[in-house]
């Protein structure tokens, strides 16, 4: 065996006994975390963020960090739960000085009116999209938790909760059908955390990487986190029964390490999914309509009135639906009021169209009244 190999072979070696395995630590994160290494710094994953603190799994165990070194203005570059960073060896307090490049990141528009993002989770695989089936499916939201989670990076998975609710299987064939017409090339799968139906279809599955599960709150987020990680980590309260909400059990993004393999980031309920620069989210989620679009006979047909539009044709035929036209069409205008916030050409490009819109309404309202006279 040639030197080359032999010293690959050690290194393959070490990596594979390294303390943070089973937290996703890998050769390529090694090779980047290299020049801090030779700092004195320590890798670690941050499992929680709480007011300017981190706690971080490094090789030594669990310890606090101080964020103070990698807290810049720009919301998206905060230290967050998935991110793995560099933190002193000792001292107090230790701090993180700073974070490694991430692989991805799940990012949604604030509530606020400041058109700022807020990071949820950092270097994640799968985004699981918890949604109850105690409830009457909105498919819209589906699609908006969709957008999202393609823009990450991340292979979306939509979970269906609490499937013993429902009474019979035709009716949640039903069910699973709609959500996989709402979420094309996505796996759709049925379980029932009090039953056990379907959880260990889906620890396989997140069973490799780093998986972040999202939902609004009474989705059954916290009882299916107890589910993957085989014991009661999570505290889980009732859901009201008039409206399926929960009262936000989990307050904070925590990242656990599933028994299966693989780590688990649960997160607070979102009451608000607010899209992020996610044009391309969004031309995933609505896949057939993009595709559609390509057989326009205008490049830049908007799909409203133009003659030769192939998504109107597929409208009329019965191919398409109309809700997932009115769909998609609702979350460009959303994303593009986001970006043009910060982005001025965009501003500008909008404003023209205003304008246009604008001058043919009044011209179309012109020639009508013209030809009543």
């Amino acid at each position: 065996m040639s030197s080359r190999s032999s010293s690959s072979s050690s290194l393959q070696a070490a990596s594979s006994s390294h303390p943070l395995d089973p937290y996703g630590w890998d050769e390529d994160w090694a090779a980047q975390f290299a020049p801090y290494a030779q700092q004195g710094l320590l890798p670690g994953r941050v499992v929680r963020v709480d007011r300017g603190q981190c706690d971080v799994v490094t090789a030594d165990g669990l310890m606090r960090a101080d964020t103070a070194f990698v807290t810049p203005h720009d919301p998206l570059r905060v230290v967050c739960t998935g991110d793995w960073v560099a933190v002193d060896r000792d001292g107090v307090p230790r701090y993180a000085r700073t974070y490694l490049p991430r692989r991805t990141a799940f990012v949604r528009s604030t509530s606020s009116n400041r058109s700022e993002g807020q990071i949820l989770a950092a270097n994640v695989d799968h985004a699981i999209i918890a949604v109850s089936l105690a409830l009457e499916l909105d498919l819209g939201r589906i699609e908006r938790f969709l957008a999202l989670a393609w823009e990450s990076g991340a292979q979306p998975l939509v979970v269906l909760t609490k499937a013993d609710l429902v009474p019979d299987e035709t009716g949640l064939s039903y069910l699973v059908q709609d959500v996989e017409t709402t979420a094309p090339g996505v796996q759709v799968l049925p379980v029932s955390s009090l039953t056990g139906d379907g959880t260990d279809v889906l620890a396989a599955v997140v069973s490799g990487g780093t998986s972040v599960l999202l939902g609004t709150s009474g989705a059954g987020k916290s009882t299916l986190a107890n589910a993957l990680l085989g014991e009661d980590v999570m505290e889980v309260r009732a859901t009201r029964d008039i409206d399926g909400k929960g009262r936000h059990t989990t307050t904070t993004r925590n990242l656990l390490v599933m028994p299966g393999g693989g780590v688990l980031i649960d997160t607070p309920g979102l009451r608000g999914v607010g899209l992020w620069d996610a044009e391309t989210g969004v031309g995933q989620v609505f896949a057939e309509i993009e595709e559609l679009g390509e057989q326009c006979r205008f490049h830049d047909c908007a799909h409203e009135v133009e003659p030769g539009c192939a998504v109107l044709a597929a409208i009329e035929d019965g191919s398409l639906q109309v809700r997932r036209l009115e769909s998609y069409r609702k979350l460009l205008r959303e994303n593009r009021r986001i970006v043009a916030k910060t982005d001025a050409r965009l501003r500008s490009e909008i404003l023209k169209d205003w304008k246009r819109k604008g001058a043919e309404g009044r011209a179309s309202m012109q020639a009508k009244r013209g030809h009543v006279r």
